[in-house]
């Protein structure tokens, strides 16, 4: 296959105007007058959110997973987090332009087989996944991670009321609010969108976090307003890693720590406890108070 194809229509159309006349380019793509209706074709799309329902993805090699598990305990892990929004990759067009590779590493040899899979044609990292998770499995497969570990398990990757109800009746001790770091199914909903919805249909329950866009403090204060228990962060301590090593993944944790702090004092909340949803407004608030 040709090196640097484009991967999506937006980089074709980039293509297509350096090769055709103005003319006939513009004749291609234009629209009428002011073009609004021309625009508005595409950014109407946009407002609409997808409401994706998830699977449970475990290795294909059920052997592989037991193992996990029990690798898990025996490192003295509290809980396990049960990844459910991955049955497949997602199309990271960055990954395939960059023909994903991951370093050789000795971590899970013999386990992990990613360096088995070719980079001739687009991400290395997708192949791997295609050929280990296993889309056929369901709900019932919770049954059986739970008969091979005494750990509480969490499924990560909830965000619609279904699938948290389905959760609770499966047993499970909390979940996660997550889009994978929006890194699966573009135009899932925003996780902190996400929030109050998954919150209002556990009802108290299990516990319930959330994970995805958190950059500020007041980021941390908005989702333990909305319900969540707890969050997590991802990429800004990788950013902080990158940077400056263990003490710039401490340095951004601390950051978020002392400015949910200011966010506490400030909104006159003396402990974590005083946090409540009257302390937040949304865009959902905003729209019913013009009613």
């Amino acid at each position: 296959m040709e090196d640097n194809l484009p991967v999506n229509v937006r980089e074709y159309q980039e293509l297509a105007k350096k090769a055709l006349p103005k003319m006939a380019y513009d004749y291609i793509n234009g629209g009428a007058e002011d073009e609004h209706t021309l625009r508005e074709n595409i950014a109407a799309y946009t407002r609409i959110i997808l409401r994706p329902r998830v699977l449970v993805d475990v290795y294909k090699n059920r052997n592989v997973s037991a193992t996990l598990v029990r690798r898990a305990e025996s490192c003295g892990f509290k809980a396990l987090l049960l990844t459910v929004d991955t049955p497949m990759l997602g199309r990271r067009e960055a990954d395939i332009r960059n023909k994903m590779v991951f370093p050789r590493s000795g971590n899970l040899e013999g386990l992990m087989t990613i360096d088995d899979h070719d980079t001739t044609n687009g991400s290395q990292l997708e192949r791997f996944a295609r050929a280990t998770l296993d889309p056929s499995l369901s709900w019932k497969d919770i049954e059986w991670l739970k008969s091979i570990t005494s750990m509480p398990i969490f499924l990560k990757g909830i965000v619609t009321a279904e699938d948290a109800r389905r959760a609770v009746e499966a047993g499970v001790a909390g979940m996660i609010v997550s889009n994978h770091g929006a890194r699966q199914l573009d135009y899932a909903p925003a996780t902190i969108a996400a929030l109050e919805e998954v919150v209002r249909a556990v009802a108290g329950a299990v516990p319930v976090l959330v994970d995805g866009g958190i950059r500020r403090g007041t980021d941390v204060f908005k989702a333990l307003a909305l319900g969540a228990r707890a969050v997590m962060v991802g990429r800004p301590v990788f950013f902080g890693l990158a940077a400056r090593g263990e003490a710039g993944a401490r340095h951004v944790i601390e950051m978020l720590n002392g400015e949910l702090e200011v966010a506490m004092a400030l909104c006159g909340c003396r402990s974590v406890g005083e946090i409540t949803r009257s302390h937040v407004m949304t865009e959902g608030d905003r729209m019913r108070s013009l009613l």
